[in-house]
């Protein structure tokens, strides 16, 4: 006989074990379950800082243990396989269980075939990454002595789109002042067309990325790495031949200012088959992120392979007793803990309400999301947008005395350093509002 739960989680990251504390504290449900095999829960967002050698790693994790609400049922195992028609999951070593409810939140994975190369290097040498290693990131910037830094991102999702630009900010930040910038060129290249999508924030990170000297690249996609040449290659997104332009070399990237790249260096390019080889002496990445395996393989998904769910009540748009929240959730918005914040109370609300009445609430996420963009050591803006792009401010920020977040300001640094991990730790992981 599979085991049974009225409520069944799969994840104890940020999002299952928010919407586990608050069905218990909350809403007084019993019957909760989490799958989740990690020993160690990790607060994620300092890892930008542990990377920029001003926070401790050993502080960001947690025992799951202390984190899992008491009431809760852990089942320490891996997930393996829906059966959504039978209300069951498979697990690897505990059977089938069986549920009432679903809530499907385990993250997501990491796809290193999506470029060849990335994963051999990461972590190794001068090829680091705040998303897998934030102490060897330290280690790369500390000892990094001059030539080209490339900071990058692949083009799939990923966990908060403002993280492979922070440390940059930090980097150079650390290097003007141990005297290693007049003998660095730092470059951020990345698929998009913008440094970020709200216009409010876009202007000030502009204003940031001619302050500290950054060349900007655009259209840029990361389609390999050779770690051994010490090349990153891209493809463009975009024919840049429509300027009149055939790029053979990489100086004929000059012309292309304003639309491919801002602020133009001259660096090591190599032209080949097409693709753009950037040479470097230090590379920071987001590995490519994908849904994990078993939720890829299911029948949950949409075509880009993130689970299919309404993007305002967060309920799957073929299963009425499933639903899913934070990165692995297909939700056009940007994948970061803060957005998890708005997406609990509405899972929460709806599957209590659909057992106590049978029915949905009111309850609409609009897609809020946030990135804290550090900008350098003692300087923040926060990016608050939702679904259209429109800037969003938090109006809690308003008592902190910070009129305008989509300025640099030192008092969203100790929201960021000290604020947001004491209220992770001590209010959102034990099922308060914040």
């Amino acid at each position: 006989m599979p085991t049974h739960h009225q409520v069944l989680i799969i994840g104890g990251g940020t999002a299952g074990i928010m919407v586990a504390a608050q069905l218990i504290k909350q809403k007084n449900l019993t019957k909760v379950a989490i799958i989740e095999p990690a020993e160690t829960h990790y607060y994620q967002p300092a890892w930008t800082l542990v990377g920029a050698g001003t926070y401790d790693y050993a502080k960001t994790g947690r025992p799951m243990a202390d984190q899992i609400p008491k009431q809760a049922t852990w089942i320490k195992d891996k997930a393996t396989e829906f059966d959504p028609e039978n209300n069951t999951v498979r697990t690897a070593t505990s059977g089938d269980i069986t549920y009432d409810y679903l809530v499907v939140a385990p993250g997501l994975a990491y796809d290193m075939s999506l470029v060849p190369g990335l994963g051999d290097a990461l972590d190794k040498g001068v090829v680091c990454s705040n998303y897998t290693d934030p102490k060897h990131t330290w280690d790369v910037i500390k000892n990094f002595k001059g030539g080209t830094a490339l900071f990058t991102q692949p083009a799939t999702p990923i966990k908060c789109g403002g993280a492979p630009q922070k440390i940059m900010y930090l980097a150079e930040n650390h290097w003007r002042k141990t005297g290693v910038k007049a003998k660095t060129n730092i470059v951020f290249a990345t698929a998009g067309t913008v440094i970020f999508g709200v216009p409010e924030i876009k202007k000030t990170l502009m204003e940031v990325v001619d302050r500290k000297d950054i060349h900007l690249r655009f259209h840029h996609k990361l389609v390999a790495l050779d770690a051994e040449q010490q090349i990153a290659w891209y493809e463009l997104t975009k024919d840049p031949s429509a300027g009149g332009c055939t790029l053979m070399a990489g100086d004929d990237f000059k012309q292309l200012e304003g639309s491919f790249v801002h602020n133009y260096k001259d660096i090591k390019i190599t032209v080949k088959d097409g693709r753009f080889g950037i040479h470097y002496d230090m590379l920071h990445t987001a590995p490519p992120s994908v849904a994990p395996k078993f939720v890829q393989d299911s029948s949950l998904v949409n075509e880009a392979g993130w689970v299919d769910v309404d993007k305002h009540t967060l309920q799957h748009k073929k299963y009425a007793n499933i639903f899913s929240l934070g990165d692995v959730a297909g939700l056009p918005t940007a994948k970061t803990g803060a957005a998890i914040r708005k997406q609990v109370p509405v899972v929460v609300d709806n599957i209590t309400l659909l057992i106590e009445r049978g029915h949905m609430g009111e309850m609409s996420y609009n897609g809020y999301s946030s990135c804290p963009l550090v900008t350098d050591y003692g300087k923040m803006v926060l990016a608050e947008f939702d679904y259209d792009n429109n800037f969003t401010p938090d109006p809690k920020l308003k008592q902190m005395l910070i009129s305008d977040s989509s300025k640099e300001h030192w008092r969203l640094w100790m929201l960021k350093k000290y604020m947001l991990p004491y209220l992770y730790w001590n209010k959102m992981m034990k099922g308060q509002d914040v």
